[in-house]
């Protein structure tokens, strides 16, 4: 699965531990990731726009073709993650946006939920993260079944609108970004494993 590979990389789990645990990796860490098609359905109709406001200001507008969508549940098996990379800048740079959303479950919709965002500047060794979820909220939230490979995996796509109220800070503590205003359709994926492996032990904080 893509978005596990992508987890296995290093950027992810760097930015997860970090959430987790607070701790800070080398200033000059480079988040990575693999190659990943782009478009997040067969029906094209993947979409993120956002509104970030702090240390850059940016005004997000992405189609399905441009980006690349990976999701699943979250470890902890409270809710979902939802990752969206936007359109590739060149040199390896990409602006990712990782939505860890709780209180859902597989195929589930859900009001007012509480919600983690990790902002991910690839190929520049940049990463915001809220650390938590108490600082973003989905507003709406609904998930429908979109493709079917067999009987496993189930893909959903996740239409999600929302804000946040507090800033995601930089690793290094000197930046801050808010992002005031999201609105996305990005894509999770459930399997068997998926199901049997989920860990209600896990710290709540997972992204």
């Amino acid at each position: 699965m893509l978005f596990r590979a992508w987890i296995a990389a290093g950027a992810a789990a760097l930015i997860f531990h970090a959430a987790d645990s607070r701790a800070s990796p080398p200033a000059d860490s480079a988040p990575a990731a693999p190659v990943a098609k782009s478009g997040c359905f067969v029906a094209g109709d993947g979409y993120l726009r956002a509104r970030l406001r702090g240390a850059l200001d940016l005004d997000l507008d992405w189609k399905d073709a441009q980006m690349q969508c990976e999701g699943g549940p979250r470890p902890s098996g409270n809710g979902v993650r939802v990752s969206i990379g936007g359109p590739a800048r060149g040199d390896g740079r990409r602006i990712r946006i990782v939505f860890g959303i709780a209180g859902i479950k597989e195929g589930t919709g859900g009001q007012a939920l509480p919600t983690n965002v990790t902002i991910l500047f690839e190929g520049e060794a940049r990463i915001f993260a809220t650390l938590g979820d108490d600082k973003c909220t989905v507003d709406s939230l609904t998930q429908r079944r979109v493709e079917t490979l067999g009987e496993d995996p189930a893909i959903y796509r996740v239409e999600a609108h929302g804000f946040c109220l507090g800033p995601a800070t930089s690793l290094s503590r000197d930046e801050r970004l808010l992002v005031t205003s999201f609105d996305f359709a990005g894509r999770v994926e459930f399997s068997d494993d998926d199901r049997h492996d989920l860990n209600p032990q896990q710290p709540a904080l997972d992204p």
